[in-house]
This record gives C-alpha cells, sequence and structure tokens, in this order.
C-alpha cells in the first residue's frame, strides 16, 4: 500500500504514468484469438496546428469505449493516425513563406514539398504529445498517415479501380475556384455568407436597331464571357426576340436570344444573360445550345485577355471600373443594393468564383445509391443519435459529383500520365518504366479522397489477407462531431461498400460543438478559443475527461466552463479522500479486494452492496449505448451521495469500534466497494484510478487490464435498501430539525418516531448503532401510537412522522405556517401524480415499471399528507 497526498494533485499522479503504460506494452491489443476483437481507428487530426478541445472531445469518448472494453475482455485495438490535410496544411506552410518574403513558385515543388513535410513532422511531435497528456491508449505500432507508403498504394488502387469502372473521368465543368489558393474546391468545402451586393441592370441593344433589352446580374465583370440571353419557353412578352441577336455593350459581339426551361419568368425582367464559363446553371444551358465557353479569368482572379483593356484587373476592381463605363456609354440603367449569400473558401475566406475548368470527377450516383441501399440492411451503419441518420440519406439522395483534382502541390499526385510526344494519357497505379517519355498530372487529390479509406486502408487494405483488415475490421465504432457527416462519414461509407462490401464501421457517435459560457461557437476571431492542455496543465486530464464525458447527450452541443472544471476537480477529490480515508484504515497485512461473505452483512452493507449492483448494470448499458452523460450522472451519484456521505460515514462505527471481526469484514467491504468504484471510473479518469488501485492492495500491475465490475446475484437485496433508505430519511429528517434549532450533534435530544407501519420498528431497533451515533438521542421512543408533544420540531417522512420536543426552542406558529406549507407542497405533488395517471397518453404508451413506480410515488406524497394534516390538527389544538 502506498500513503497519499491529503490533497488531489493532478500533475503528481499524471506524471510519468503515461509512459509506463506505454513501456508495459499496455496499449497494444492482447493478442487473444478466443476474445471478441474491438476497433477504433482515430479520426486523423490534421497535422495543420495543434489539437482544439473539440479533439480533446473525440478523443476521450474513444478511448474511454477502448478502456472500457479493455476491461471487458475484449481484444481491442485503438489505432492512431494524422492526415496530411492538403489544402489546409499547403496554406499554412505558404503563409509561412509570404512572412519570410518568398513562395511556392521561387522554392519550385521539390523544396516546397520538403518545407511541408518538416512542418508536418513539428506538428505531429505536438499532437502525439497532447495524445499522451489526455492519456489514449494508442497502439503507435500501428500509427498511420494519409501520405504514407501503405495508405499511397490503396489511394492510386483505388483511383485506378474507379477510373477502369468509369467512376472516375475527367472533364471540363463548373467548379468552385479559390483565386487565392489557386485551387478547385468541392462543394462542401464552400462556406456561404450573407455579403452586400447589388443587381445591375444594363441595357442590350438589338443588333437590328430595333431597341433594347433590360438586363439584371449581380456580376457584371463576367458579362465578357456571355454567349446568349435567354427567356423562359413560351413567355408572350419575348416571343418576337427569340431567334433575334444582341450586341454587348463595351464590347461588340453579337449573342442570340434563345427559350430555354433554365429561366424563371416571373424573376426579375424574365431575361438572363448565359455565360456557360462561370455560371454552373449557364453551363448547362450551353451544352443544351451548343453555346461557346469563355473563360474571362486569370487563376489569381484576375481579368484575361477576353476582358479586352480590363486584362489584368482583379475581378472587383474590373467590376468597379467596368460599371462607371457601362455609367459612362449609357448602358447602365441602375443599381439596386441587395443582400446575397455568397460563397466563400472554408480555407482561405476569400469569395469563390465559379469558373469552367478541367478537373478529374467521380460519379457519385452509383455510390451513393449502394449507400441508401445498404441503409436498409441489417449490415447498416447505426446513427447516435438515430436522426442523424436522415443526414446522411439527404446528402446521398442529392449527391452532385465529385470534384477530386485539387491545383496544389502537397497531397497525393494523380496517377496519371501523358506521353511527352503524342499527348496519350495512361491511368495506372506506378509510374510507366520509361518515365522520361511521360509527365505526371500536376495536380493532387482532394484531401478526403484518401481519408475516406480510413478505416480500412490503415488496417493493411488493399491486402484483404492482411493480419489487422481481417481481424479488426470493419471497426466498431467512428465517433466524430455532427458537423462532418458530409465531409467525412459519407465518402467513408461509400468507398467502404464500394471496395471491401462491408460497412466501414458499426456505429458511428456523434457528438455536439463545444461552445464557450455564452453559448458562442470558439474562434479566433472571437478570442474565445481553449487550449486543453491549459485545461489539463490546471485541473488534470482526467477532470478535463470528466467534463467532456459527463457534459451532454449524444449529438448535443455543450458549453465549456471553468466552473465546471472546478467541478470535475472537487469530485475527483471526492474520489481521492474516500480511498485515502479506506487505505489509512487499512492493516499493514490487508489483502487485495476479494469477494466478500454476504452471511456477514449488516443493513448498510446489505444496502450499499445492492447499489453497487444496480450502478454497475446501469452503467455498463449506458456505455454500451454511448449514454456517457447518464453513465456519469450515475456514478457520481452513487460515489459522492451513497458511498462518500454515507457509507463511509456508517461504516466509521465499526472500524472505531471495540468488535474486531465486525471491524475487519467492514475494512473488507470498504476494500471491496472502492476497488469497484475504481474500476467502474477507470475508463473515463485513467491516471487518478491508476494511482488509487496501485495504493490499495492489489493483485495486478495495471487497473486497465483489471477485469471491469459485473453484477453479482447474491448482492441484490430490494428489502434492505427500502429499509436503508427510511433509515437515512429519518436520519436527514432529524439532522434538519437540529439545524433548524441550532442544536448541534454534540448535544443530546429527546426523538419521538410515530411510525405508519410496527413492522419498520425493527430497522430502528436493529441498527440501533447507527440511530445513537447519528441522530445523539438523549432518549427514543419509537411505535405506532406515539403521543406528539404539544410544542415539539416535526418532519413527515414516507412512513413516519419525527417529534423533537424542545418547547423552549419552538415558535408554535411558525411550526404551523411550516406544515401549511409543506401541506400544501404534497397537495401539489399528489395532484400531480394523479394527473398524469389519469392520462390516457400515459398509462397507454409508458413501460409497465414507469407507471408502477408513478404509482409508488402518488401512495407515498399521500402518506405524507395524510401525516402532516394529523400533525397541522394537533399543533392547532396546542396552540
Amino acid at each position: 500500500m502506498t500513503e497519499l497526498a491529503p490533497k488531489y494533485d493532478p500533475r503528481a499522479v499524471e506524471e510519468g504514468r503515461y509512459q509506463t503504460w506505454l513501456d508495459e506494452d499496455l496499449f497494444k491489443p492482447s493478442g487473444d484469438k478466443k476474445a471478441h476483437p474491438y476497433s477504433i481507428v482515430i479520426p486523423p487530426p490534421n497535422v495543420t496546428g495543434k489539437l482544439h478541445l473539440g479533439h480533446a472531445w473525440d478523443t476521450s469518448i474513444q478511448d474511454t469505449l477502448i478502456r472500457f472494453k479493455r476491461m471487458q475482455g475484449y481484444d481491442t485495438l485503438y489505432l492512431p493516425g494524422m492526415d496530411h490535410a492538403g489544402i489546409a496544411t499547403q496554406a499554412k506552410v505558404e503563409e509561412k513563406l509570404r512572412k519570410q518574403g518568398q513562395d511556392r513558385h521561387q522554392l519550385g515543388r521539390e523544396k516546397f514539398i520538403k518545407q511541408v513535410w518538416d512542418w508536418k513532422d513539428e506538428y505531429a511531435s505536438i499532437i502525439k504529445s497532447q495524445w499522451g497528456k489526455m492519456g489514449l491508449s494508442l497502439d503507435y505500432s500501428r500509427e498511420r498517415f494519409t501520405l504514407d507508403d501503405g495508405l499511397s498504394k490503396a489511394v492510386r488502387k483505388v483511383f485506378v479501380k474507379l477510373y477502369e469502372e468509369g467512376l472516375i473521368y475527367r472533364g471540363q465543368y463548373i467548379i468552385n475556384w479559390d483565386p487565392k489558393l489557386e485551387t478547385a474546391l468541392s462543394d462542401i468545402e464552400v462556406i456561404h455568407k450573407d455579403d452586400n451586393g447589388a443587381f445591375y441592370h444594363i441595357n442590350y441593344p438589338l443588333a437590328d436597331g430595333t431597341g433594347s433589352v433590360e438586363i439584371a446580374t449581380t456580376r457584371p465583370e463576367t458579362m465578357f464571357g456571355d454567349t446568349a440571353v435567354a427567356v423562359a419557353p413560351g413567355d408572350e412578352r419575348y416571343k418576337d426576340l427569340v431567334g433575334k441577336e444582341l450586341i454587348l455593350p463595351l464590347v461588340g459581339r453579337h449573342i442570340p436570344v434563345i427559350e430555354d426551361q433554365h429561366v424563371d419568368p416571373d424573376f426579375g425582367t424574365g431575361l438572363v444573360k448565359i455565360t456557360p464559363a462561370h455560371d454552373p446553371n449557364d453551363f448547362l444551358v450551353g451544352n443544351r445550345h451548343n453555346l461557346q465557353r469563355i473563360n474571362v479569368m486569370n487563376d489569381d482572379g484576375t481579368m484575361n485577355e477576353q476582358a479586352g483593356k480590363y486584362a489584368g484587373m482583379d475581378r472587383f476592381d474590373c467590376r468597379k471600373a467596368l460599371v462607371e463605363d457601362l455609367k459612362n456609354e449609357g448602358y447602365l440603367l441602375k443599381i439596386e443594393p441587395i443582400v446575397h449569400s455568397v460563397g466563400h473558401s472554408e480555407r482561405s475566406g476569400v469569395q469563390i468564383e465559379p469558373r469552367l475548368s478541367t478537373q478529374w470527377f467521380v460519379k457519385m450516383k452509383p455510390l451513393a445509391d449502394k449507400v441508401l441501399s445498404n441503409q436498409k440492411e441489417d449490415d447498416k451503419v447505426n446513427f447516435v443519435p438515430e436522426r442523424f441518420e436522415g443526414t446522411l440519406e439527404h446528402w446521398m439522395e442529392n449527391v452532385h459529383d465529385w470534384v477530386i483534382s485539387r491545383q496544389l502541390w502537397w497531397g497525393h499526385r494523380i496517377p496519371a500520365w501523358y506521353n511527352k510526344k503524342t499527348g496519350e494519357m495512361v491511368v495506372q497505379e506506378e509510374a510507366p518504366k520509361d518515365i522520361e517519355n511521360w509527365d505526371q498530372d500536376n495536380d493532387v487529390l482532394d484531401t478526403w479522397f484518401s481519408s475516406a479509406l480510413w478505416p480500412f486502408s490503415t488496417l493493411g487494405w488493399p491486402d484483404e489477407e492482411a493480419a489487422d483488415f481481417k481481424r479488426y475490421f470493419p471497426t466498431n465504432a467512428l465517433v466524430t462531431g455532427y458537423d462532418i457527416i458530409f465531409f467525412w462519414v459519407s465518402r467513408m461509407i461509400f468507398q467502404s461498400l464500394h471496395f471491401t462490401k462491408r460497412r466501414p464501421f458499426e456505429n458511428v457517435v456523434l457528438h455536439g460543438l463545444i461552445r464557450d459560457e455564452q453559448g458562442r461557437k470558439m474562434s479566433k476571431s472571437l478570442g474565445n478559443g481553449i487550449d486543453p492542455m491549459d485545461v489539463v496543465e490546471k485541473y488534470g486530464a482526467d477532470s478535463l475527461r470528466w467534463f467532456l464525458l459527463n457534459g451532454t447527450a449524444p449529438g448535443q452541443d455543450t458549453r465549456f466552463s471553468y466552473t465546471k472544471m472546478d467541478s470535475a476537480w472537487n469530485f475527483i477529490n471526492k474520489i481521492w479522500n474516500a480511498s485515502r480515508f479506506v487505505i489509512m484504515n487499512l492493516p499493514e497485512d490487508a489483502a487485495a479486494a476479494h469477494m466478500p461473505d454476504v452471511d456477514t452483512f449488516d443493513l448498510s452493507d446489505k444496502w450499499i452492496f445492492d447499489k453497487l449492483n444496480r450502478v454497475v448494470k446501469k452503467v455498463t448499458r449506458l456505455f454500451d449505448e454511448f449514454q456517457f452523460g447518464e453513465a456519469g450522472r450515475e456514478m457520481y451519484n452513487f460515489i459522492w451521495n451513497d458511498f462518500c456521505d454515507w457509507y463511509i460515514e456508517i461504516s466509521k462505527v465499526a472500524l472505531n469500534g471495540t468488535d474486531e471481526i465486525l471491524k475487519k469484514h467492514k475494512q473488507d467491504n470498504l476494500v471491496w466497494i472502492l476497488d469497484q468504484i475504481l474500476r467502474l471510473i477507470h475508463p473515463i479518469m485513467p491516471f487518478v484510478t491508476e494511482k488509487l488501485w496501485l495504493s490499495m492492495p492489489h493483485n495486478g500491475k495495471s487497473i486497465m487490464v483489471a477485469s471491469y465490475p459485473v453484477a453479482h446475484p447474491e448482492f441484490e437485496n430490494h428489502v434492505a435498501e427500502q429499509d436503508m433508505e427510511f433509515l437515512i430519511e429519518i436520519i436527514k429528517a432529524v439532522r434538519n430539525i437540529r439545524m433548524e434549532v441550532n442544536a448541534p450533534m454534540s448535544s443530546a435530544i429527546d426523538i419521538m418516531i410515530q411510525l405508519d407501519n410496527s413492522k419498520d420498528k425493527h430497522i430502528l431497533l436493529d441498527n440501533r448503532d447507527y440511530v445513537e451515533n447519528f441522530l445523539h438521542p438523549k432518549s427514543l421512543v419509537v411505535d405506532t401510537n406515539v403521543v406528539a408533544p404539544k410544542l415539539a420540531k416535526s418532519a413527515v417522512i414516507a412512513g413516519a412522522q419525527i417529534f423533537v420536543p424542545l418547547a423552549e426552542l419552538v415558535d408554535l406558529s411558525e411550526e404551523i405556517a411550516k406544515m401549511d406549507k409543506e401541506i400544501d407542497h404534497l397537495q401539489e405533488e399528489v395532484k400531480r401524480c394523479k394527473a398524469k395517471l389519469a392520462n390516457k397518453g400515459f398509462v397507454d404508451h409508458a413501460p409497465e415499471a414507469v407507471i408502477e413506480k408513478e404509482k409508488a410515488k402518488q401512495a407515498d406524497y399521500e402518506s405524507q399528507l395524510a401525516g402532516a394534516v394529523q400533525r397541522l390538527k394537533e399543533l392547532k389544538e396546542s396552540n
């Protein structure tokens, strides 16, 4: 046994412990082939920077599940890894270079990539250090990175296979373009914000000189790419215009007036300019009418030679100059200010530019259909909470083809090569043997393309005979935020179904966002971000993990506050003090915790062991249902209220007594319960439970490989539970009376207890030691026909009334007022119960156990009400 410090010090407890676990290889799978496998692959954090509170939340849940299942005897694998995060990491390194007066083009591709690898190594080291501080039981011998050789092989295989199946194609299409990073973006990398803009109403003259038409646009700078003006089919206003030509203002080029179903005749003027190279809807119109596609911008968002004298100008500067020229030339009719939703790059923040570009795409419909079909099968992916399955299905039902090429240098190069002489293209996993005759595609793949393979590529796929893939795939749980369903969860599901024919994980456990105390999202701009390592430094990892696990229900946001962290620390300190008390009261030769003998139990033992059974059953079920907040509340109430506040206090009677046999039984029981508590809560609080467990008599090298608690039928004792609760209620009632009249425990008082039922008398008489110790009576009267004194403090509980004759201290009118108030309260409770039980909807749909519980509540309140009414009558008669 180890002597514990008087106060919980997280730094002292956690220092060096993680390295010890690593040295003892405790994080690796057990290798027991008879055990059921249980696996989680960590959602790989981006190597863009340090981890935030959201990562801490993710990983605390994952590690809790792994530790729980490990203790239950599962062969567990918690696999670590990181994501190269192409566009995000390249943006960070380019920003760093800009501050040094350099850019990637000056360095060249090879030297720039070396800079990014240096960045990756620096932040990977920081992230691993943070994982250690959080206590994550990761098997580092299996650590993966999305650009390592194995994952790169998987990426190439998937790309080539999809290409051969016709599900990857290269073509021109309108994509989201980031002019700052000069790369394509997928739809879900675009954030829409409300911006101040305007409708610019412009006159387009008819080429035959018979007049002009009014066109409204929010992007006049794209007019250099106009190749038609469209009207709705059958629009009577413009039937004479169809087939005629207009003159493009300031340009002079002739463009036709066409009919197309894209046009809404009730919107604006009913005339729409068609710019096929700069609008996705116009692109489709152009395809239907075989219109020319004219791109008017360079990659960096400046105007190209198609813009004439405006060439070289920034797109927004061009807009201003162009509008001024249109005004001066008489083409501008009016400017109508509006607020409209505009797409911005998630990474750079700049306004994206829809533009025509040659890119690589994944044809999504066949892949999405597989997901939708599989969600109707037994092998479906289960969402927790279930409502988020609808989010997945909605996205899959409305999916667009996925642009997967990025004009970046950091990432997986697209495995396509072009012959330098003939222009022939080949798509294959490895470079052509005569590589000197070929140029590889310059683009890289979207980050999500490789991370979509994460659950199976990390386990050895595409080698389907790989030991880890055969043993641990599909994985058991994916834990992540609900905001990433589109980005990542959906893509892992369709890639896994397509390539492994199985779901990637059994369950998706979704949590919300961590907000500040005011409910705001944490961000740099608000300056309200919290570094989880600062929290760990002050409160310890166990406190942070307890807050994160205990703070919310699945799918819900939570608010971080230091008040909550204080509460978490206080709870651990309570456990620390309880453990210290138990250990200090053990003999030097105390044996390790062992199954107690129920034949030696007194009432308090029967009660606490029945309570322990109940909490073990509930916590185990709630962990399996991912209801960590509810599990935390069960553990908290049992540890703080039942064990610490009552059982330990009751145990002091025997521990301080002279009966050595009784004392030994109580010591054994305390050790067993504490041992079970530490095991029960270990998955959430790994550091402090390990320290306390190793400080006790024990039979193992680490609590993390000890067995998780199970319920024992011999501990079930509902009668003892009821009897002890009755005794506790009497003790609490007398204590409250003492407080009201300022009668300290050192002063003996007369106590009279009127019982509703004579069978309850034995509870008090058989536990006289507890009554003496906790009530300190001068005299004690317990019966069913107690004559209450005229002047006394009183309390009513279910099944009894308590009277404390304190004539000199009691104000009779005050006592009557108090009893009036109590009767009002009890009448309201009885009324509420009756209304609930009279509600047909409740009675028809609630489980039988819930209905019976409500009936029992009503009976209790009615019993207390009858006692209170009788007492009020007696008080009034005495007045």
